[in-house]
C-alpha cells in the first residue's frame, strides 16, 4: 500500500515592485480631539475663571481724607456742645441788663463775656484781659499796655489775638454750613454796669477781627 504525501503550498508573498512596504519605527498617530469637545473645554475654563474671580481688595488707607472728616466732625461737635447765652450763670461779677424784648437768644457767633473784672472769649476759663477799676474804664478804657498805640487807641491786642483763633474755627463752621465765611458773628454778654468806653473798645476790636454782626445778650421781661 503506497502512501501519498500531500503538500499544501504556502501563501505566496507578493514581492513585486508594487507591493506595500512596512515603515520600520513608525509611531502611531494620536487621535485628534473633536471640535465639539474643544468648545466645551473652553467654555468650562471660562466658567471656572469667573467662579474663582474675587472682588479687588482695598489694601491701603487714605489718611488725609479721614483727617479732614474728623476735623469737620470735631468742629460740629464743639459747636453743638457750646453753651447757649441763656444758660450763662450770673453772679455778683456779672449781671445782665434787662429789657422788655421777648425772644430766644441767638446761638450763632462766638461768645464774648465782659464782666466787672475780666473779659473771656468762647469756652476758655482763663481771662483774656483783667479789667482795672470802673473809674479808669469810664475815662480811658483798658490799660495802655494792652492797646496797640497808646491809651487813646480802641484796639485791645490780647482780645484781638484770642478772637483770631475763634475766627478761624467759626470760618470753618460757616463754610461747612454753606454760610458766608467772609465775616463772623459775636454774642456779647456784658455786665449791666459796663462803661460805655469799654463796650466801644470791645466792639471796635471785634470789627477789626472780621466780626461784622453782634448780638448783645440781655434778660428779657415785661415791665
Amino acid at each position: 500500500m503506497s502512501t501519498e504525501d500531500t503538500f499544501e503550498p504556502e501563501a505566496a508573498q507578493d514581492s513585486g515592485p508594487n507591493a506595500p512596504r512596512s515603515a520600520p519605527n513608525q509611531r502611531p498617530r494620536a487621535p485628534q480631539p473633536q471640535k465639539g469637545s474643544l468648545v466645551k473645554y473652553k467654555a468650562a475654563l471660562r466658567k471656572a475663571k469667573r467662579k474663582n474671580a474675587r472682588e479687588p481688595e482695598i489694601d491701603f488707607l487714605n489718611i488725609t481724607a479721614m483727617l479732614d472728616l474728623m476735623t469737620i466732625i470735631l468742629v460740629f461737635l464743639l459747636k453743638s456742645l457750646a453753651s447757649s447765652a441763656g444758660a450763662i450763670p450770673q453772679s455778683d461779677d456779672l449781671r445782665l441788663p434787662q429789657s422788655v424784648m421777648v425772644g430766644e437768644p441767638s446761638d450763632e457767633g462766638v461768645l464774648v463775656v465782659v464782666s466787672k473784672t475780666q473779659i473771656l472769649v468762647g469756652e476758655e476759663s482763663t481771662p483774656v484781659v483783667t479789667l482795672p477799676s470802673r473809674e479808669q474804664l469810664a475815662q480811658s478804657g483798658i490799660d495802655a499796655k494792652h492797646k496797640r498805640s497808646g491809651p487813646n487807641d480802641l484796639y485791645i491786642v490780647p482780645l484781638a489775638n484770642s478772637l483770631q483763633h475763634a475766627r478761624e474755627i467759626d470760618k470753618a463752621v460757616r463754610a461747612a454750613k454753606g454760610l458766608d465765611p467772609s465775616t463772623s458773628e459775636a454774642r456779647i454778654v456784658a455786665d449791666k454796669t459796663t462803661p460805655y468806653r469799654l463796650l466801644i473798645e470791645v466792639l471796635y476790636t471785634l470789627g477789626q477781627s472780621e466780626f461784622g454782626k453782634y448780638h448783645l445778650m440781655i434778660l428779657s421781661g415785661k415791665k
